[in-house]
């Protein structure tokens, strides 16, 4: 497995599309044409390439460990299913204890189980049951606990444990922090707490340096209230199994993360957030926390730099909040480019890129049918509904399609494309912690491994994603992605496949990539 010297897996992708995706790769193309090394490309894309561009292909990278989560039950679904692959593997299952959250991996025949721990459950340990579903708290919110009994209620005030189901007095003793006065209501359960300045929160606990810097990820005060004025439900709470972000997640402690209700930002998000509960329904909000004193400030513009290196993002925070796949955060994947089409009334994204030279982005030719005066190219972006500090836009003044491209029942060959960017006084892109250039391979990567595919658009529940988001998938056997199931031959050898097959079904790939990039 090839060392990340080489950058981090990209594959920049329209997530507009669905499937298993096949697509053009220069290892498998006629061996009579010639195809100079990538770094003779970037020679040639330097001065002005000319129309032969059989050599611009997609691959992409092994990350630095497999992915545990695409292990499943049995047999990984993306091996070529020979019988020698099968009798090779088979008796190794559990060498990699696919088993997450310290489960116990057991050998049963040809397959394996793993033995979990509570409250985890699921075929790999990677869920969390749930232990409130015998367990009521009725004036409170029932949270999941690794210890036992494996729950434990978190009363509304003024109700008690062990079930918040009794209410001592509103204000005896005195639940108001820092010198705040309670005041009873008519309703036994209802108070308000009458705050000190500059104390604030419903029980005064929020003081006056409990705000969020310009970062607001690291944000770690307490402030347990949406803008709204409902109560943050517990990361922990049952509410929270099915959503991705909870205190049961893959280093919820370093996202500042775990058995409490306080706002945190994991993702990235304008403000601290949290989920709170309305009409019987979990939804987020952000939350009522204000920015410390010099963070409106206007943003110093980045330092302009050459491009010093390829394919190594400066973060790696990313955390699933939208359905189908993971919401990123600015700089994950910064070399991603969204392609845009312009008109008298509005710019609109349609496609996905990747940079790979300040005046260069590699894309895919069916995007780019159009005009080069049409288009322009957004780079660093995150959120397209939104203007960002970090984004830089150009306009296109080259379109360069492989001059092999074409449909042929309804897959695509040779489906790549180059776009030379026009310099905004003498100068194309720059680099910065958000905008940078992914590395071109020099050799070819086997059927399974692991690769990142990102982009914008529609995900598998047909909803619109404004967000950049990513996901990763497998590279598939040529074999595999040829057999009658799948294209059925429809493949030649200047293409490979990406997603994960499953047994009973053609397809489960869940968004498709146009390109692989180092």
């Amino acid at each position: 497995m090839p060392s990340l010297q080489l950058g981090s897996p990209v594959c920049s992708c329209d997530l507009q599309q669905k499937g298993m995706h096949a697509d053009t790769s220069v290892w498998g193309m006629n061996p009579d044409v010639v195809s100079p090394s990538w770094s003779s490309l970037a020679n040639l894309m330097d001065d002005e390439a000319d129309e032969y561009y059989e050599y611009y292909d997609e691959y992409t990278q092994v990350e630095e460990e497999p992915s545990k989560e695409i292990v499943h039950l049995g047999e990984p679904d993306w091996v070529d299913l020979s019988p020698h692959y099968r009798r090779i593997q088979q008796g190794d299952l559990c060498s990699s204890n696919p088993c997450k959250n310290n489960g116990w991996c057991e050998m049963r025949g040809s397959n394996f189980t793993c033995l979990c721990s509570r409250p985890y459950t699921g075929d790999t340990c990677e869920k969390v049951e749930d232990t409130c579903v015998d367990n009521n708290c009725v004036r409170g919110d029932c949270l999941v606990t690794l210890t036992k009994p494996y729950y434990q209620c978190s009363c509304s005030h003024p109700y008690k444990l062990p079930d918040c189901q009794q209410a001592s007095s509103q204000c005896r003793p005195n639940p108001c922090k820092n010198g705040g006065i309670c005041m009873r209501h008519r309703m036994r359960s209802k108070f308000t707490c009458n705050c000190p300045e500059p104390y604030q929160g419903r029980f005064c606990e929020i003081g006056p340096d409990d705000c969020y810097e310009e970062d607001s990820f690291y944000y770690r005060g307490r402030v347990n209230q949406a803008e709204n004025g409902r109560t943050c439900l517990h990361w922990n709470s049952h509410l929270l199994l099915d959503f991705s972000i909870n205190a049961f997640m893959e280093d919820a402690k370093s996202y500042g993360i775990g058995e409490h209700n306080f706002c945190r930002n994991p993702d990235d998000d304008q403000k601290p957030w949290c989920f709170i509960r309305k009409n019987g329904k979990v939804e987020w909000d952000f939350c009522d926390v204000s920015p410390c004193s010099g963070t409106d400030e206007e943003i110093q513009e980045e330092e302009n730099e050459m491009f010093k290196t390829c394919g190594q993002p400066e973060t790696q925070r990313g955390l699933k909040r939208i359905y189908g796949g993971t919401k990123t955060t600015a700089g994950k994947h910064p070399w991603m480019v969204s392609l845009q089409r312009k008109s008298s009334r509005r710019v609109t994204h349609f496609c996905g890129g990747v940079l790979i030279k300040s005046c260069w982005v590699l894309t895919a030719a069916h995007c780019v049918e159009n005009q080069a005066e049409d288009l322009q190219v957004a780079l660093g972006k995150q959120n397209l509904k939104r203007r960002e500090h970090q984004e830089q836009i150009f306009d296109v003044e080259k379109v360069i399609m492989h001059y092999r491209y074409r449909v042929k029942d309804y897959v695509p060959y040779n489906d790549i494309a180059l776009l030379k960017l026009k310099p905004i006084d003498g100068q194309c892109a720059i680099e910065t912690k958000y905008v940078k250039t992914a590395c071109l391979p020099d050799f070819e990567f086997p059927a399974g491994t692991d690769c990142f595919i990102s982009g914008w658009g529609e995900t598998e529940t047909a909803d619109m994603s404004l967000q950049l988001l990513d996901t990763s998938v497998k590279l598939i056997s040529q074999k595999q992605c040829n057999a009658p199931r799948v294209y059925d031959q429809r493949l030649d050898e200047s293409m490979f496949c990406a997603g994960n097959l499953r047994r009973g079904r053609t397809d489960s790939c869940q968004v498709c990539c146009f390109f692989c990039i180092i």
